[in-house]
């Protein structure tokens, strides 16, 4: 063994606590450049991994027919050994993309007969997960299961009508149940999606583990914006419920002059720019797109408050983006929200612009002392989600040891 070698293996191991380092094999429905709280879960856990000094590759579909095979990807600095399965766009779908179901083990299992690796943890069970899980499952490798997924959510953009809804959602379910049963232990965002996840899977145990953000990578602002900005970061998507808070915008004191930006592309961009019209608001509302990580980071440092109306929200990473950026926050009072509540913002009742519009005027007009009391609340219930902890959690579970939910940070 060359003196190189033996240095890289004792600096791999340092960073691993002084245990062997792992292979991990991470598969993933969506991933890079997809905009969504899997993507961006499923790049901070392969970050955070590699820095401690473990091995880490990703299963996910291409971005387009054509980009299939096993690539280097460079990811703020690192780089990521990423297989890229052909994938097609959903038609009713303006971003999500699947591999053909009954092509994943064939395409996947020379991957994972080369890796060997010590753990497969899927991060969903629709296409790829499934398809992984399986392949894992017969070769004896240890699965880790986590669930991101609503059924509501995906139920949008397929043919089903409200009379047929229930029953699609029974077999969906059904459907997670089949593949996380493979899983040695079955992991989502918060409590609330975890009692969802037992009840789908007959009560087979499942743990909380947030997603968790690096708070070193948010830089709160030193005082009090000048403006009014209210921001929100995410999809541009019907379950995000944004015309709740375009409409709440002219409801808002006009000597407030309170703007709303959106960061980040969807399908219902056209739409919510027709009703910001409709209603006057146009020159008040902007659409930043798809954005770099830079110019999303500047604009939670710059914003006053975050606004997160969607009703089908697991955990809300963008939320707790927002926090670690020292936002107050206003939140619809459904599913995981109300956990991200408690002295930092308000909650509102779904679907009504009127008490949008009251929360945030509660935010806007505080007094400079109860506004800074909100800004630090957010900062103090952040770390409770710290990366480091989610990381250390998963480490574990890779290697077969027992951990317990983790608190929700209220």
């Amino acid at each position: 063994m060359s003196a190189d070698a033996t240095t890289e293996t004792t600096d791999t191991t340092a960073a691993t606590g002084g245990r062997r380092p792992l292979r991990v094999l991470i598969a993933a429905d969506t991933f890079a450049p997809d905009v969504n709280g899997a993507a961006t879960f499923t790049e901070e856990l392969a970050l955070g991994l590699a820095a401690r000094g473990h091995e880490v590759h990703i299963i996910a579909p291409s971005w387009n027919r054509w980009h299939a095979g096993s690539f280097d990807e460079e990811y703020r600095g690192v780089t990521l050994t990423v297989h890229r399965l052909a994938s097609y766009r959903w038609p009713a779908h303006e971003w999500y993309r699947f591999a053909w179901p009954w092509t994943v083990r064939k395409h996947t299992a020379p991957i994972i007969a080369a890796l060997q690796p010590d753990v497969v943890h899927i991060q969903s069970h629709i296409v790829v997960g499934r398809g992984v899980a399986r392949e894992a499952h017969d070769r004896g490798i240890r699965i880790i299961g986590t669930n991101h997924f609503m059924p509501e959510n995906l139920l949008e953009y397929t043919p089903f009508g409200k009379r047929t809804t229930p029953l699609a959602l029974k077999i969906a379910w059904a459907d997670a149940a089949k593949t996380y049963r493979l899983a040695e232990a079955i992991t989502t965002p918060t409590e609330l999606a975890a009692d969802y996840l037992r009840d789908a899977i007959a009560g087979q145990p499942v743990l909380a583990i947030s997603c968790g953000v690096d708070a070193t990578r948010y830089t709160p602002a030193s005082g009090r914006p000048a403006g009014n900005d209210i921001v929100f970061v995410g999809r541009v998507a019907p379950e995000k419920n944004l015309d709740v808070m375009v409409r709440a915008l002219p409801l808002l004191p006009a000597s407030l002059d309170a703007r709303f930006t959106i960061v980040g592309d969807g399908d219902m961009i056209p739409k919510l720019t027709a009703l910001a019209k409709e209603l006057g608001v146009e020159d008040r509302v902007r659409f930043l797109g798809f954005v770099s990580d830079e110019v999303k980071l500047r604009t939670l440092t710059e914003g006053t408050v975050f606004v997160m109306p969607s009703t089908a929200e697991l955990q809300s990473i963008s939320s707790l983006e927002a926090m670690a950026s020292g936002l107050p926050v206003v939140a619809a009072d459904s599913m995981a929200l109300p956990h991200l509540i408690d002295g930092n913002g308000y909650l509102f009742t779904p679907g009504d612009e009127h008490d949008l519009a009251a929360k945030l005027t509660s935010v806007l007009t505080a007094p400079d002392d109860e506004y800074q009391a909100m800004r630090q609340r957010s900062l103090t219930m952040i770390e409770a989600h710290d990366i480091n902890r989610t990381l250390s959690t998963f480490e574990a579970l890779y290697r077969g040891e027992p951990v317990a939910s983790a608190p929700e940070g209220r």
